[in-house]
Order: C-alpha cells, then structure tokens, then sequence
C-alpha cells in the first residue's frame, strides 16, 4: 500500500486539502466516531496525552491500561473494544497491536448537527454490551483523501460500502484517542499537526499506527525527534508497541533514543547505580554500544548479572531474560579466562548456552590476529567481537602449571593507540594471574634515562594485595620485520610486592620518532605485536 501513502507534508511541496476538512461541499461520506468510556472513567477529558502533565504520567497511564487488558484476559473480563461481539455487520478490522480499531458501516446517516456532534446513540444495543457510549461524533469525510493516506479506510470503503445508498460509517474509540483521532484525521487533509506537545504526539503516533496512516506516524516521528531528549522520553520510545517502535517511519526515533541512552551511560562504571533502575530496553540500547567506558568485558558480564538479579528475582524468568535479550550483548571473547570459569559455574544461566558462549570465546582468542580482526570489521559480526573503549586492554593469556608456574600473555596496540600516547600517556592491560598474583602489563610514551627524547617503555607490574613477596623471571619480546617472529628485547629476575612493577623506559632502544615510521620495524599491518612470559623458578 506504499503506492497510497502520498507525502502531504509542507516541507515536501505536496498537495493540501486542508480547506475540504469536515466540509460537506467536498465530501461523500459522513463519519460517525463513537466515543467509549474504555479505559477512563466517564469523565475522562479528550486524549491521554491531554490529560497527562509529563510523560512519566502518560507513560503510567499506560503501563497501567496494559495491566488493566492482561488482568481482564487473565480472569476472562472483556476490557477493551477488540473482545465485544457486534451483532450488525462489521467492516474488515486488522489487528496491529492491543487495541484494534472497531470499524462498520451503517445504512442511514442521521442529522448533523451544526457542533458536528450528535446526541447519545440510540441505536447502538450492540455497544451497550461491551462499554457505554459517552457521545457520538459526526464529521464529513472524503473517501478518496481518507483512502489514499490510509489502508485501513481504503479497505473500509472498498469492502463496506456494498450499497451505494451506504454512505455513513462508524468508529469507535476510547475517550482517551479523541482528541488524537481528531488530530490524525486532520492530518489526513492538510500534513499538518496543531501540537507539539509530546504526550499528544505519542497519542497521535500509537492511532496513527493503529489506522495505518504511515505519513503522520513519520511527521510524529520528526516532531519527536526535533525536541529535547531525556533519559525519561528515551525509555518511552523504546518502549512503544512492537508495530511501532519496529516501523521504517519511527525506526529513526527510536534509533535517536538508543543513541542518546548509550552516550548518557557511556561511563557505565561511574553511573552504575543509576543505571541499575534502567528497564531492558535501555539496558539493551546501552549494551549495544561500542563506546562503553568500562574496564574490560569482565565488568559489563558482572553488570549485567547483578541487574538481572535485581529487577527479576524469579530464577526462571530470570535466565529467560539473561539467555534471549542480554547474554547477546556480552561480548565473551574479550573477557578473561579468569572470569570465563565463573561463567560456567554461574547458576544464573542456561549451562549450555553459558558453555556454548565460553566455548566459542576461547576459539576467538585462539583464532590468528587476522581471523580476529574480519570478524571485528565484519558488519555481521562487528557486535560480537569489536571491542569497546576499555581502559584495560583486552591480552591473550596461556597459562601452565607443570614443570613449573608459568604464563604468556600477549598485548596487542594499534598504531592509532600508540600515537594517542605521546607525549606521556600509557595504556594498561587486564589483570592475569601467576600462581594466585594478578600481574599487568603498561605501555609508556616517556623520556629516556637521558630525558633527551621520548621513546617506548613497558613495564610489568603486580596488583596491590596485602604483603605477599614474589620472585618472577620476565621476558619482554616483540614481533618484528622482516621475520614477523618474536625477538626478545629484555629478560630478568625481579621480587614484586603489592603495588610494584619493572620495566625498560626504551624498550627498542630508538627515540620515539622512529619507532613511530611508517618504516618503523615494530608495527606489523598497523600493529604492535607485545609478548611477555613470566615464570616462577628459582633464579639460576
């Protein structure tokens, strides 16, 4: 029905007919809108969005209107308009979310009056089975603009008017989608809405949607869109009906609500508190993000469980949710080994969806750095395998425990990370373990012993955890042309204590200029490519 959805809309030039609007000079039909108590009290004022203050109001109402239609279904109460039963004939009605629009055609019109509105209908035994009608409106229609911009009403006319003679049909509505139908069917004629009230604009958008009017739904989409973002309208964009939020025409709000979620809760470490009151949606607009300032993956896999935990304390529900909707978003092959293990022992998961994930994380560290870096790059699987902005770089870590303690790990940077260190930054790894120590690698721009130039250090340091004394031999090696193997640049023995560490200030012994040429020996298609293996045994 794309072929019937003409842009009226100002900006794009198309035509107007605004001045047709209710005009019986220009109209065929006659449309009579009864209106319903629903699910307001009867003397529920106009639309929600009318009656709400804020959003968070119109965001109440209506989580407490679902709730309302769940329960009636529940205990086999008919609460809204799709369950009552019309005795005459009914028109085609098509379902797109919880509340259908009830649509006939009646044989014989009755008066107009000149509001536009008639009395109480007198007529109507069928709806007195399923709500009272508060009052019944009457307006002039034309059948041809109302079918070209909706294929809901083109079926209507197409479908209902079996006799010519047929020229009234009826709707019916809630109190609270008054003044929202109204505004659509205006929009119909001109392209044009009287608000830009949000909590209107949502009515407007949820009937537009449930009329099938895919251009108002677009211009609600931009007003949205065009108004300032918050935490609180974010969350209630994403949270509309799947028919909604899922449409080409609303795709870029809700698109706007996920990316200003992400960048308000980029530092998820710092704003974890608050982040812990998020609803999943959020949680999973967050989550999406390649952007997350955290830690490492480590962090987000603990955040993600303790939310879970919080706001689904049921055990079934919860893995159903950790499973379907979060588990996704946890990017596994950047987690350490460490908490991998903690993984399968978690009993907040599916265990063979959690060894599955393990599974295919270890294969990933395992794969070759070029294997790595396609399924980063790969659109299909740049969700799974990008990394984020961590603040401890991800290593590739083997570990063995006989003949003796030992461990290598692997530090790779990019030429762009290099570059971002002059004149002083430093990069620091995750945490891995060495006979219960956790230990960490840091790459350095610093000046030389000399202070005559800056260069490139690396330094090995062991995490702050009480006294414990240790004595580790240490290799630092790094790939380098034309050979691509490893080449050792310092080995040595070295006691740690909480909090120390050990290092060269140059490591290639060259200033950093040179280190940083594109000649340079060190850089392997735009990598850096850093080994260090540590082993326990007594110094020789």
């Amino acid at each position: 029905m794309g072929e019937m959805d003409p842009d009226f809309s100002r900006a794009s030039g198309g035509p107007s007919f605004e001045f047709a609007f209710n005009s019986v000079n220009f109209s065929d039909r006659v449309l009579r809108i009864e209106i319903v108590a629903g699910d307001d009290a009867p003397g529920a004022k106009g639309a929600a969005g009318e009656g709400c203050s804020s959003l968070a109001d119109w965001a109440r109402q209506r989580k407490r209107r679902r709730e309302e239609l769940r329960r009636g279904k529940e205990s086999g109460k008919f609460t809204d308009l799709e369950t009552c039963k019309v005795e005459q004939e009914e028109c085609d009605t098509y379902e797109e979310n919880n509340e259908e629009p009830v649509a006939m055609i009646e044989e014989s019109p009755p008066d107009i009056g000149q509001d536009g509105e008639d009395g109480e209908s007198s007529d109507s035994s069928w709806s007195m089975e399923c709500t009272q009608v508060l009052r019944v409106k009457s307006i002039y229609i034309s059948s041809a603009i109302l079918a070209a911009k909706s294929p809901f009403f083109y079926k209507l006319f197409s479908n209902g008017m079996k006799e010519s003679e047929q020229r009234h049909a009826t709707l019916r509505i809630t109190a609270s989608e008054e003044n929202a139908l109204m505004e659509l069917l205006s929009f119909m004629y001109s392209g044009k809405l009287t608000t830009n009230q949000p909590t209107l604009l949502l009515d407007i958008l949820m009937i537009a949607d449930k009329f099938e009017v895919v251009s108002c739904m677009r211009h609600c989409s931009q007003l949205l869109r065009s108004l300032p973002m918050t935490t609180e309208s974010a969350l209630l964009y994403l949270d509309l009906p799947s028919s909604i939020s899922m449409a080409a025409a609303v795709q870029p709000l809700t698109d706007a609500a996920k990316e200003f979620l992400a960048n308000k809760y980029k530092d998820l470490t710092k704003l974890q508190d608050e982040a812990m009151n998020i609803p999943l949606a959020g949680i999973e607009a967050i989550l999406w993000s390649n952007d997350l300032q955290v830690a490492s993956e480590d962090a987000i896999y603990d955040f993600v469980i303790k939310w879970a935990r919080s706001q689904y304390p049921k055990l079934e529900e919860r893995r159903e949710i950790l499973g379907t909707r979060l588990l996704p978003l946890v990017r596994f092959c950047h987690m350490t080994c460490r908490k991998l293990r903690k993984v399968l022992a978690c009993n907040d998961l599916d265990h063979e969806q959690a060894t599955k994930c393990v599974t295919e994380a270890l294969l990933y560290k395992a794969d070759a750095p070029h294997r790595q870096r396609a399924l980063a790059a790969d659109v299909l699987t740049c969700r799974k395998y990008a990394e984020r902005a961590y603040k401890y770089r991800p290593l590739k870590v083997v570990e063995f425990d006989r003949p003796y303690p030992q461990c290598i790990a692997y530090l790779d940077l990019k030429r762009e990370e290099c570059s971002r260190l002059f004149p002083s930054g430093r990069i620091y790894s995750q945490a891995f373990h060495l006979a219960g120590q956790g230990f960490f690698l840091s790459a350095h721009c610093n000046m030389d012993q000399q202070s005559a130039f800056h260069c490139f250090g690396l330094f090995l340091g062991m995490q702050e955890k009480g006294s414990t004394s240790v004595t580790v031999e240490y290799e630092f090696a790094a790939r380098t042309k034309p050979s691509s193997e490893f080449v050792s640049k310092y080995k040595g023995y070295y006691t740690f204590t909480g909090g120390k560490a050990v290092g060269y200030r140059n490591l290639f012994a060259i200033p950093w200029s040179s280190f940083m040429a594109d000649d340079s020996l060190f850089f392997i298609d735009g990598v850096l490519h850093l080994r260090a293996v540590l082993t326990i045994n007594n110094p020789r």
